[in-house]
């Protein structure tokens, strides 16, 4: 294909970054002496820091393409992802769960599942979340070799170790700690550098009211622009579900699967430096993911309303006779910035995407060295042997991750490819979690039984759909074919024969007692108190104003 093409001013712009983030993992190095500083960054951070590096680190290709291409794929629908399918789940985590998390003094979610139940839940979860881990950092490998292939022309290959290397020389030589560095960075980079898009978009197209009526005009009588008025019938709706898909499999499950167990987000509140300070990270988080759609939702609904207009000239990237939707947000830089801002948007992008990757490859060495390896393998491995192999399985996760970024090419869209990878373990696992922190006479058999059921038959239905076993409808409920209600639909049933199994395993196996439970299962705990701070700082009251902003914002878009 015909490169975009970047100016001089855009490469320096670019190189400097790239130099600058090397730069911070090379002078963090002399800091990271410990075990503890390399995989929780000393636990010394704020609620600010922790907060900003919690939802970066979830900033990667997903945010960024992924949700940007969604969005000309299905609309408005795309902008659940951020409310409802992450702000109650975000919040439940301050509030109930972080307590639980931060007082055991863990070093991952794993961790917690050993404490809870026994030796075998915890390697089986660390090993299903390695595996995630790696799937999903090769999103963002293929998300900035997208990049570099879309402005420059670059081959895929010479893209993605470009983007290898540089992630694991930087996460190898300090962890956490520069990960997190970087991360905060990378934060108002992605926001200076990206939000100029929906302005720019706005302005050529007239108004944001101009952009939704231009779309409704070419929709057929199918909703691109509305959040819940067409949900009651999935053939109105550009993501063709129904609102029960949506509120159990999006808002439930998958939701409160990712943001209350997945180790990638919760390491950052485990680096902050006391209990309310790691309760407030998602809580203060919160309010950014749900400003997000503004950059991404609305880049997204430009892309439809320009691809409409046979004047504007502009259309996605096809790659292999289909459409490329992750294609959207590199086209509207290029479309929209000026020499010098192209590489700022450029350079945001690629920041977006080694924060996702970072985050990846940090949580992966992190629940490999002690999950797996000192778990397995090794226990009676020292701290400067775990130190070690820390950096080692960075640059063995970089390395798998290079295999894992040419399967993600091959779906049309990633943010299919990832809603896949979390039901098959997400989903399940909150269920493990759920039933372990809320009910003490769940037992360990029941939570590892339970916990594989849940898996195997998520994966199953997987590959029963896409091999046309069965037909999808079993699944959804629904005639209508969607790939995205399909995994909503998925983790919903994963979820439910998780907990179902777990609970009937429990009530015929052998239970642990109540006082070996002290500190794990809510009801049996003294609650741990937050030092004594004013009312309108305490992580309820801020909880509650983002859920009032939240219900605010689901009505305007109704």
């Amino acid at each position: 294909m015909q490169a975009i093409g970047l100016s001089f001013i855009d490469w320096i712009i670019i190189f400097v970054y790239f130099g600058f983030v090397l730069g911070i993992g090379w002078y963090l190095r002399r800091f990271t002496t410990s075990q503890e500083d390399f995989f929780l960054a000393g636990r010394k951070n704020s609620s600010w820091v922790a907060g900003l590096a919690f939802l970066s680190a979830n900033l990667g290709a997903l945010e960024l393409l992924g949700m940007t291409g969604n969005t000309f794929k299905y609309g408005m629908y795309v902008a659940h992802f951020y409310w409802i399918g992450a702000i109650p789940a975000m919040l439940f985590l301050g509030i109930y769960m972080m307590p639980f998390y931060y007082s055991s003094k863990i070093n991952s979610v794993p961790g917690y599942l050993k404490l809870r139940f026994d030796e075998k839940t915890r390697v089986l979860n660390g090993i299903a979340f390695a595996v995630m881990t790696l799937l999903v950092s090769g999103i963002n490998l293929y998300a900035m070799a997208l990049v570099l292939h879309t402005f420059l022309g670059w081959n895929w290959d010479v893209s993605m170790w470009a983007s290898a290397i540089t992630v694991a020389i930087y996460v190898g030589l300090s962890g956490l700690m520069s990960a997190i560095f970087t991360e905060i960075i990378q934060f108002f980079l992605i926001w200076f550098g990206l939000f100029l898009i929906s302005i720019l978009g706005i302005i050529e197209i007239g108004s944001l009211s101009e952009i939704i009526a231009r779309i409704n005009q070419y929709s057929n009588h199918i909703s691109f622009t509305t959040l819940w008025s067409s949900s009651s019938n999935p053939t109105q709706n550009g993501m063709f579900i129904h609102w029960g898909g949506i509120v159990l499999g999006l808002g439930f499950v998958l939701s409160f699967g990712y943001w209350t167990t997945d180790f990638l987000v919760i390491q950052r509140a485990f680096s902050a430096k006391d209990l309310r300070s790691a309760r407030m990270t998602p809580i203060l988080a919160s309010f950014f993911k749900m400003a997000l759609p503004f950059i991404v939702i609305v880049a997204g609904l430009i892309a439809i309303a320009l691809s409409n207009d046979p004047k504007s000239g502009f259309s996605l990237l096809h790659d292999g006779g289909q459409i490329n939707y992750d294609s959207a947000l590199p086209l509207l830089i290029a479309r929209y910035y000026p020499s010098g801002l192209v590489g700022l948007g450029v350079t945001a992008l690629l920041a977006g995407f080694m924060a996702g990757q970072a985050g990846n490859v940090s949580a992966f060495n992190t629940v490999w060295t002690y999950d797996i390896y000192k778990a397995v393998l090794n226990k009676k491995a020292s701290d400067s042997h775990l130190l070690w192999m820390g950096r080692m399985s960075t640059l063995a996760g970089v390395a798998i991750s290079l295999v894992t970024a040419y399967w993600a090419k091959s779906f049309p869209s990633i943010m299919d490819y990832m809603q896949a990878i979390f039901s098959w373990v997400n989903a399940p696992l909150f269920a493990t979690m759920l039933l372990g922190m809320f009910i003490w006479w769940i037992t360990p058999n029941g939570a590892f039984w339970g916990l594989v059921a849940g898996m195997v038959s998520s994966f199953t239905m997987y590959l029963a759909v896409k091999f046309s076993w069965i037909n999808e409808s079993i699944i959804t409920m629904s005639s209508v074919r969607s790939d995205m209600a399909t995994n909503f639909w998925r983790a919903w049933w994963a979820w439910l024969i998780c907990a179902v199994v777990t609970i009937m395993i429990s009530l015929f196996t052998k239970k642990r007692s109540k006082e070996e439970l002290v500190g794990l299962v809510k009801g049996l705990t003294r609650e741990n108190h937050d030092q004594p701070v004013p009312f309108t700082k305490r992580p309820e009251f801020v909880a509650l104003i983002s859920l009032i902003v939240l219900v605010i914002l689901n009505i305007i878009f109704w």
